[in-house]
């Protein structure tokens, strides 16, 4: 199977990406209101399947719907793949931001845009400038600086939290393997046609580990919660997929990088306004300025163009190929 190749649109594929980061970072709040009512495989597989249901009636309704018979091993072959490091993914993930708490399941899944980028240099050539190195240099010195306090806290904490953020590192892999995935099938089907098999394939996986009847049992916010976390999941990785059509997936997974400000934002906020619902975490000095780091590499290597990429047009028709 060729490799998949951009439509090189980097301005749509940017703004996809920023919307993926800011629900991305907002994400783990509502997820730690709806944990303390229901375990993780039930929020994930209710996540799934509101996606699922709210994508193939689009779909439906736009006659988009993929054809099943029209798809090859090989393509079947990567949509197993994404589908089970998707599920894994989502899982490991909220079990251990149960198990810690939601700076740090963001510090630690950093991991998977890390590898999603290197995986995608080494798979699909990709190719960065000078100037989108030292990029990379400023956004690394970012996080270490950004982190540093947090990494302390992992390293005295208790063997939960240990426990916890190990789960996180593993799913920050399986994430990258999925994301690797996903941009290959690009290749064969729409973006919105993968998701709606990777939706209903990771409900189907963990509908026998759910207990639908416990959300029957929820308080008015926690409801709303789950409910957010369900759209949350449908709007960023729908965003996430389109951006893969348009962009190189190494600048992309510079620019989720950035995710976790967004999330010590989002806490540091709603622990003020509300403080019962999320305990405040107070940033320093040396985080902030980290944090500026992170956003000054992010943006640099994103709105840097590369040289050694010539721009080309999609080899394949998609449709064709339907």
């Amino acid at each position: 199977m060729p490799l998949h190749q951009n439509s090189h649109n980097w301005r749509l594929g940017l703004a996809l990406s920023l919307v993926s980061v800011f629900l991305w970072g907002i994400l783990p709040l509502a997820l730690k209101i709806a944990l303390q009512a229901i375990d993780a495989y039930t929020i994930t597989w209710f996540r799934f399947l509101l996606s699922f249901l709210l994508l193939a009636t689009y779909l439906a309704n736009r006659q988009q719907l993929p054809k099943i018979n029209n798809l090859r091993s090989p393509t079947i072959k990567l949509l197993a793949i994404a589908i089970i490091g998707l599920a894994i993914n989502y899982v490991l993930f909220v079990q251990g931001l149960a198990l810690t708490s939601a700076n740090n399941a963001e510090v630690l899944i950093q991991i998977a845009p890390v590898a999603f980028g290197i995986g995608a240099i080494a798979i699909f050539k990709e190719r960065y400038t000078i100037q989108q190195w030292l990029g990379l240099g400023v956004l690394i010195l970012g996080f270490t600086i950004f982190f540093h306090q947090q990494a302390n806290n992992l390293v005295t904490s208790s063997i939960n939290y240990f426990i916890g953020s190990s789960l996180l590192v593993i799913a920050a892999f399986t994430w990258a393997i999925y994301a690797l995935a996903q941009k290959q099938l690009l290749q064969k089907l729409s973006s919105a046609q993968i998701m709606l098999f990777i939706y209903g394939g990771c409900a189907l996986i963990l509908a026998p580990f759910a207990h639908p009847l416990h959300i029957l049992a929820m308080s008015p916010v926690q409801l709303g919660a789950i409910l957010f976390c369900g759209l949350n999941t449908l709007l960023a990785y729908g965003a996430f997929a389109e951006a893969l059509e348009h962009w190189e997936a190494s600048k992309i997974s510079a620019v989720t990088a950035s995710t976790p400000i967004v999330t010590y934002i989002a806490v540091w906020l709603v622990s003020s306004l509300v403080p019962t619902l999320i305990p405040p975490e107070h940033l320093t000095l040396l985080a902030v300025l980290g944090g500026i780091l992170v956003i000054a590499g992010s943006v640099t290597i994103a709105l840097g163009k590369s040289s050694h990429t010539p721009k080309i047009e999609r080899s394949i028709d998609i449709e064709s190929q339907k």
